[in-house]
């Protein structure tokens, strides 16, 4: 019997290797690496930030920055489009160089945003957005670095987002996070929260006004490229917070329990109060610090002075109180890991998503203030059983739970998937 031929072994690629973007067989591309592009709103950039820590892509990412001209008459042109804001900036600059005008006109030079921690995220600086100069680096680093995954954030990134995947389709990635409002084609992957589609429910249409319905996001049901969450997404996830556990433990673990951190944020467009829910949170704690080990209460950066002022004149001299000064280092997180129980105005998406993420029981204030999608959000907390009113009746020592709100790890499963789908793969 005459002996079976093995086929000869197929010829080895040029410098005998395998390209290492598909070293792991298969002809599957490797996505290794992240653009993020930011507008310099903390909370947004965190949403970016967030999800690409469910990614495992935390720390091998570049950070642009969409900057909008800020200072003098530049805080009344924010309607504009980023591009034509920057281009009539430059315009009037050139027009009114005279230094009569300049103070009008320019107002004090624009400072960026400070990145913070971003030793954690491998950042060494932070860059300004320019749509060409990122297409030119995606594409010259594919054949060494693979695709890359591009994460924005914001209505001033959108553009550069869209434009980025137009120019550069087979090398990109692109997830838009926050309804983009219009040509959602333009993403690879839209994330947005559930309460945004709430204009087309039967409700939202009865409180919109008919002429106006056309300009409300969205227009029209989530189509397959649509990712729907349930709140903001956050970097406070569990390896988040076992490492601020063991940076405060020092400060909160000795503190009597129960641990009770409050959070106070402040009036937005579509959750409106003033210094009334300020009394009332007053009176309330008041109530319930007999059944509560120690206090810790945190404002945001909108909290309103007159808020911050009654809370500060109520509760600065209290022996179970703290209330932070506002000083790095920031004790959120710590906060977040630490405490047995959270109390939240009703205005902050992003503060609730994250204290919803620990299963620790959450009481919200204020939210009989809020109005439309706002409102919408509330309730979908309240069915998952992750909220209740704080009225000031609560036996703080008393603990329940719920399945932690897990956005930024189902968001990243759908990522996963659709990557798949095109044939790539995170490394």
């Amino acid at each position: 019997m005459r002996p079976i031929r093995l086929p000869d072994p197929e010829p080895e690629p040029p410098g005998g290797a395998t390209p290492e973007i598909f070293a792991a067989g298969g002809g599957t591309a490797v996505v290794r690496r992240a653009v993020v592009i930011g507008n310099g709103c903390a909370g947004a950039e965190s949403q970016c930030l967030g999800l690409l820590r469910a990614l495992g892509l935390a720390d091998r990412l570049t950070l642009y920055r969409a900057i909008r001209p800020t200072g003098g008459i530049n805080r009344w042109l924010h309607f504009l489009p980023i591009s034509f804001h920057k281009l009539l900036d430059q315009f009037l600059k050139r027009v009114f160089s005279d230094t009569r005008f300049a103070t009008l006109i320019q107002g004090n030079k624009f400072v960026q945003y400070p990145v913070r921690n971003c030793q954690s995220f491998g950042l060494s600086s932070v860059l300004e957005a320019d749509t060409q100069k990122i297409v030119t680096m995606v594409h010259d680093t594919f054949e060494k670095e693979g695709p890359a995954l591009v994460v924005a954030c914001g209505r001033d990134t959108i553009s550069y987002a869209s434009s980025i995947r137009c120019l550069a389709p087979d090398n990109v990635f692109v997830i838009q996070i926050q309804h983009p409002r219009f040509h959602l084609d333009r993403f690879d992957l839209v994330v947005t929260p559930r309460h945004d589609y709430y204009a087309l429910t039967a409700k939202g249409q009865q409180e919109i006004p008919r002429l106006l319905r056309r300009w409300i996001t969205p227009q029209e049901p989530p189509g397959p490229n649509v990712v729907l969450t349930t709140g903001a997404l956050h970097q406070a996830d569990s390896a988040a917070l076992r490492f601020a556990a063991a940076d405060w433990h020092a400060e909160l673990a000795p503190l009597p329990k129960p641990l009770v951190v409050v959070n106070i944020g402040g009036p937005t467009r579509n959750c409106k109060y003033d210094v009334d829910l300020a009394k009332q949170l007053v009176s309330s704690l008041h109530n319930v610090l007999k059944t509560c080990g120690s206090v810790r209460i945190s404002f945001s950066r909108r909290t309103p002075q007159k808020v911050s002022d009654l809370i500060l004149k109520e509760f600065r001299a209290h022996p179970k109180v703290h209330i932070w000064d506002g000083e790095d280092p920031n004790p959120h997180l710590g906060h977040l890991a630490w405490a047995d129980a959270f109390i939240i105005t009703a205005d902050s998406i992003s503060m609730l998503s994250e204290a919803c993420s620990t299963g620790k029981p959450v009481y919200v204030i204020g939210a009989e203030h809020c109005r439309w999608k706002f409102s919408d959000f509330h309730n979908r907390l309240r069915e998952r059983r992750a909220v209740r009113p704080f009225t000031g009746l609560e036996v703080m020592s008393d603990s329940w739970s719920y399945p932690p709100l897990n956005d930024a790890a189902d968001v990243a499963a759908r990522v996963r998937e659709a990557l798949a789908q095109r044939g790539w793969r995170l490394g």
